[in-house]
């Protein structure tokens, strides 16, 4: 896939197909969106296109609900990447772009910079200054210059056209794994939720109870999955990937509700150094709710027992 990031430099030299949005987490419905336009694109002879950007638009227009995100950009270009298409275009999304008309985006860059044949968008699709650009406005500018429109409906888990509360959206991730229900969300995604971060110095409470674990901090802008217990996989730099017991929250057994929101991995069968590290913590199960017990020992014992649950669940599905 090539990376494209300046509509104004040279663009693409052959005719696309291609669509537009964020695409935040590169869900089964984007999928089969981008699976749709590489299939005209290859009836068509045309090259296949993803327009995304690299900033939440509600960032800019709406920073007091802009919503968490479930990637980050690099992570998405990787996702984007698994699909095949050939080109992604990563907008800028700030303050100017925000207040670019939908007919200067259409001129500027579907037809000036990837040579649009064909576009093809969610049919409740906006863009544009104020969301003044929709399905309909793209199918007059088609006409006008050049190119075909395909409006589609959203999808649900079965691939196929589904009802509102039935969609598959990155919204109803988000709310998946807001309320704990991971097998959703995983379900959504086609593959576990995963957050990336850096491994820093915590308190060492973990090691004191003969649990070490790898405290990661992830960045503010990215969804963490509601306080749990977790099975799931920790992705070294180097590529080795280890079973890990993951816990979310505050640590209600040492501090009161107003601790701070940890990310703790334990490698099961692990010993080594990871502080600095980059991080790829997968979240596969989910294992129990955050508990307060009323002693260390009492902590021990079910850390002990999340941690046997963890190996034995991982290793059972390979």
């Amino acid at each position: 896939m090539r990376v494209l990031r300046d509509p104004r430099a040279a663009g693409v030299d052959e005719p696309t197909a291609l669509t537009i949005g964020f695409y935040d987490g590169v869900h089964r419905g984007h999928q089969q969106v981008i699976s749709r336009v590489r299939d005209l694109a290859a009836s068509e002879g045309l090259a296949s296109a993803v327009v995304t950007f690299d900033n939440h638009p509600a960032r800019i227009v709406r920073p007091e609900s802009a919503p968490l995100l479930l990637t980050d950009l690099d992570q998405k270009l990787e996702l984007l990447a698994e699909t095949g298409v050939d080109y992604c275009l990563v907008l800028p999304f700030d303050h100017e772009r925000s207040k670019e008309s939908a007919d200067d985006f259409v001129e500027e860059v579907l037809v000036g910079c990837l040579r649009a044949s064909l576009v093809v968008v969610g049919e409740d699709f906006h863009f544009g200054h104020q969301r003044q650009g929709n399905v309909a406005l793209l199918e007059r500018r088609g006409t006008e210059l050049g190119f075909q429109v395909l409006g589609l409906g959203l999808v649900g888990l079965d691939g196929e056209p589904a009802r509102d509360h039935e969609q598959v959206s990155s919204t109803a991730i988000r709310r998946a794994l807001a309320r704990g229900d991971l097998a959703m969300a995983n379900r959504m995604l086609t593959r576990p939720y995963e957050v990336r971060g850096t491994v820093e110095a915590g308190d060492g409470k973990g090691r004191d109870l003969g649990f070490p674990t790898a405290n990661v901090t992830v960045d503010a802008a990215i969804l963490i999955p509601a306080d749990g217990v977790y099975a799931g996989w920790y992705e070294r730099p180097d590529g080795s990937v280890h079973p890990t017991a993951i816990s979310v929250g505050t640590r209600p057994t040492f501090y009161d509700e107003h601790g701070a929101l940890l990310l703790e991995a334990h490698l099961v069968d692990f010993s080594g150094d990871l502080y600095g590290e980059g991080a790829r913590v997968r979240f596969i199960q989910h294992l129990r709710g955050q508990l307060k017990f009323d002693g260390i020992e009492a902590l021990v014992e079910q850390m002990g027992r999340d941690v046997y649950e963890t190996r034995h669940l991982l290793a059972a599905l390979g």
